[in-house]
């Protein structure tokens, strides 16, 4: 599958911010999706921000962004998006969608993900 990601820039804090990965390679309809969201700020390690489950659409966020972040999807465009509220200063960080966890359960998103896309660039301006 090859992810593309897009709709990062600037903002300030307080401002908003939808993030789009649109999947291709795979038709959505034919093939389970489970995608997240991870970011990667300067000199940290990447983290995981939220994902989506393919069979009931059931959702994930990281601590620090849950009530602010929501996850969702659109088959027909086989797209994910990541609508961010309420960003701080400590949100920016280049992002990446991902797909193709490496292991089933529970915990599916904090496992890691087999596919990635480039990654966009979310800064936020205090």
């Amino acid at each position: 599958v090859q992810l593309q990601a897009s709709g990062g820039g600037l903002v300030q804090a307080g401002g908003s911010l939808r993030l789009s990965c649109a999947a291709s390679g795979r038709p959505f309809g034919s093939y389970r999706y489970d995608m997240g969201w991870l970011r990667q700020a300067p000199g940290k390690e990447r983290e995981f921000v939220a994902a989506i489950s393919w069979t009931d659409d059931s959702t994930y966020y990281a601590d620090s962004v849950k009530g602010r972040f929501t996850i969702s999807r659109d088959n027909a465009k086989n797209t994910v998006y990541l609508q961010m509220n309420s960003l701080k200063p400590e949100d920016m960080a280049v992002y990446y969608c991902a797909a193709d966890p490496l292991e089933y359960g529970s915990n599916w998103y904090a496992a890691g993900f087999g596919s990635w896309g480039q990654g966009t660039l979310v800064t936020v301006s205090s």
